[in-house]
């Protein structure tokens, strides 16, 4: 799905957070050995915390 986004961003890749949440309000990310967890919000906010 394309995200229409500054031109300054455009080396980064865009995912939608839509495809990473999957309907769900919150989830687990793992990087590394690290996880963390990324929330949608009430108010339309995401918040990632470790």
């Amino acid at each position: 799905m394309a995200v229409p986004r500054p031109a300054a961003a455009l080396h980064a890749p865009a995912v939608d957070s839509r495809l990473l949440l999957n309907g769900a309000r919150e989830i687990e990310i793992v990087h590394g050995d690290k996880v963390y967890r990324l929330r949608h919000t009430r108010n339309d906010k995401l918040i990632l915390v470790k």
